[in-house]
């Protein structure tokens, strides 16, 4: 059994413990806040641009781009989000598992990671890298990003991929997260609404403004999950931090009653000395 003082410099470990996850627990709310504004404010426009892209597709006929061609897939590319910290539950993990099963799906895979956790764990598994982007911080904005999704497309352009696609985690609500892969490119637009439409005047022409909103759309979309993952990355990590404040606080109760046992044994047994000891020197009288 330990003795009172190891449980005592337990007990005052996992108070100085308990209140660093309360602390990280309160940030991660904070930050939470203004990562969810963003994230929801980002995919009405993401979703609105594929809706203009659709619409501008409906006017051109027997017009090809290869974002819009699908190719028999030999070579897959798939774009990582992922954070940079731990401490976020099983975010980064759930979110690596989907990615890994994308990428062994029977092609030749490759990687553009947005996020240090992913690029270390498939640079462990010695998955092809072909950019990379990391330290982001709690505030990024498209151009940090640019680089790595440039890469992404220059990789389909030249034919090195057949198929790019995106892996994040959506954020639902604080309780809930789901890590997705989603196709990127080719690109898959949504039909076209119902309904009376406007006759716009394109300069100079539909197919040339289809061509420069592709790539932008791809770049839309991106961010968008960029947003919704680093809202995942706070929600997570606010109720780990919870999860790890209940668990100290369960064993610092339950190492409290510990110390009270022992320490009630340790006077149970000085009393005991104390009588035997007192009852010795009556004896022998």
């Amino acid at each position: 059994m330990a003795t009172l003082a190891e449980i005592r410099r337990r007990i005052a470990s996992l108070r100085n413990t308990q209140q660093i996850t309360k602390a990280m627990e309160a940030v991660a709310a904070s930050k939470l806040r203004r990562a969810q504004a963003r994230a929801l404010g980002a995919r009405p426009y993401a979703e609105r641009m594929s809706e203009v892209l659709s619409e501008v597709a409906s006017r051109v006929s027997g017009f090809r781009h290869p974002f819009l061609e699908t190719r028999p897939v030999q070579a897959r590319l798939l774009i990582l989000i992922t954070a940079d910290r731990g401490l976020a539950g099983g975010l980064n993990v759930n979110a690596q598992r989907v990615a890994l099963q994308y990428l062994q799906g029977g092609a030749r895979g490759s990687l553009v990671s947005l996020g240090r956790r992913g690029r270390d764990f498939f640079r462990r598994l010695q998955v092809h890298i072909v950019a990379d982007t990391s330290q982001l911080g709690d505030r990024p904005d498209l151009k940090d990003i640019l680089p790595s999704v440039t890469a992404a497309i220059d990789e389909y352009l030249a034919g090195r991929a057949d198929e790019v696609a995106l892996a994040y985690t959506r954020f639902h609500s604080v309780s809930r997260q789901q890590p997705l892969v989603v196709p990127l490119i080719p690109v898959r637009l949504p039909e076209r609404r119902e309904g009376p439409r406007v006759d716009y005047l394109y300069e100079p022409d539909p197919e040339t403004v289809l061509t420069a909103l592709l790539p932008r759309y791809v770049e839309a979309q991106v961010y968008a999950a960029l947003l919704d993952n680093l809202a995942s990355e706070q929600a997570a990590r606010m109720v780990a931090m919870r999860n790890a404040t209940d668990n100290a606080g369960e064993l610092i109760d339950d190492l409290t009653l510990l110390r009270n046992k022992v320490r009630q044994a340790t006077i149970t047994k000085e009393l005991s000395e104390i009588v035997g000891g007192a009852e010795a020197l009556t004896g022998g009288r």
